[in-house]
């Protein structure tokens, strides 16, 4: 599902990011692990097209994002990705419902007619369907990023990201919003990558990849 090969990214005047091989197969749940700055999100951010390498080839779902237009890796993220991130980025005007069906009507994946019955769907699925109305304001940490990834899976995608999910949470709140995770990509089958500094979150993935070499100084 995922291939990076030769990847290399500069950050600044001699350092740089490189990644000569990683692989995460269809379904795969895989953590990328390691501490604060060692380039995990650049690793993350390079899969998801946010950043273009200086080398190497990126491929997603067999297609090589490192050579598509702007425009093409825009719908192409549409059609293949859900993301998930530690400050949520729910749009705060807005309910529960109406985040996740905004997250439709921007990947134009799912027909118009059906958001509304497969927004209500998905967050009843992540147990939020007594909150359909309410605005992030007021909910809990634990029930936004809830909403976070029903807006995540609603558009059935083939591969998840997720930075640092958990690590605006309490203990508690962490497990229970892994757990539902995890429960949520198996059944659909989604392949997840998940950046993370705690080991104790990577460990509960199936596979945990050590990042903590990826970023390195050069020698001029």
């Amino acid at each position: 599902m995922v291939t990076m090969e030769g990847v290399r990214r500069t950050l600044g005047p001699g350092v740089v990011f490189q990644c000569d091989a990683f692989h995460a197969a269809p379904g795969e749940r895989v953590a990328l692990w390691g501490p604060s700055g060692c380039g995990k999100s650049t690793m993350l951010n390079l899969v998801s097209g946010l950043l273009r390498p200086h080398g190497g080839v990126v491929r997603v779902d067999g297609v090589d994002i490192t050579g598509l237009s702007g425009s093409r890796l825009d719908a192409f993220r549409g059609e293949r990705y859900g993301f998930i991130f530690q400050t949520f980025n729910l749009l705060s005007p807005f309910t529960s419902l109406q985040n996740v069906v905004l997250g439709m009507r921007f990947a134009d994946v799912v027909p118009e007619k059906e958001w509304k019955t497969r927004a209500t769907a998905m967050l009843a699925r992540v147990r939020l369907g007594h909150r359909l109305h309410s605005r992030p304001g007021t909910l809990s940490v634990g029930e936004r990023q809830r909403v976070a990834i029903a807006r995540a899976l609603v558009n059935r995608p083939k591969l998840i990201v997720a930075d640092e999910p958990t690590g605006s949470l309490d203990p508690k709140t962490a497990e229970s919003v892994m757990a539902l995770l995890l429960e949520l990509c198996a059944e659909e089958g989604v392949t997840l990558l998940l950046v993370t500094h705690d080991r104790a979150v990577a460990e509960r993935l199936p596979r945990m990849h050590d990042c903590t070499e990826l970023v390195k100084e050069t020698v001029s």
